[in-house]
């Protein structure tokens, strides 16, 4: 397996979490475990933080203001990723316009200027990711490697993972 770090991962995370969008974000509850939900990201340039739009009165806000830390991962295809990190919430208008994007009215109908919208910010301490190639090459590969050498497929030439701080 090729493993990347660096400013090389940094590369991949940003390009793979863009093509991914949909997320699984995770916060800790009151009764110690993390909840997760899907949430979309929103289209600013990933730059070691991610932001999302929320509403204001959820769990998932009160949740991060009492504990920051946060978990997001992301599947795509055979690209998967896995982000952890601290959260706040902002309030400024301004960076919620920025943020703003028309699909996000089906959960704000007001638009931008519903009071309880608010934006996520997350600041990444780490990201990894794995991009896996898919096909019947990469499967027969592992299959044979299982088969005469007894170890496992994990190691996939084709395959690459990659760690960046931030």
């Amino acid at each position: 397996m090729d493993e990347k770090t660096g400013s090389e991962a940094r590369e991949k995370v940003q390009t793979l979490i863009k093509g991914a969008r949909i997320a699984m974000l995770a916060t800790r509850g009151e009764d110690g475990l993390f909840h997760s939900r899907p949430m979309a990201t929103s289209e600013a340039e990933f730059d070691g933080t991610l932001w999302f739009l929320t509403d204001r009165r959820t769990h998932k806000v009160e949740q991060l203001l009492a504990d920051p830390e946060v978990l997001i991962t992301y599947a795509s295809g055979q690209n998967y990723i896995s982000v952890a990190g601290r959260g706040e919430i902002v309030s400024d208008r301004q960076r919620i316009k920025e943020l703003w994007s028309e699909t996000a009215r089906a959960w704000f109908p007001q638009g931008v200027d519903d009071p309880n919208l608010v934006a996520m910010r997350i600041e990444v301490a780490i990201a990894e990711y794995w991009d896996i190639p898919s096909g019947m090459l990469v499967v027969a590969y592992g299959y044979l490697k299982a088969v005469t050498s007894g170890k496992r497929a994990d190691d996939a030439p084709l395959s690459e993972h990659g760690v960046a701080r931030y």
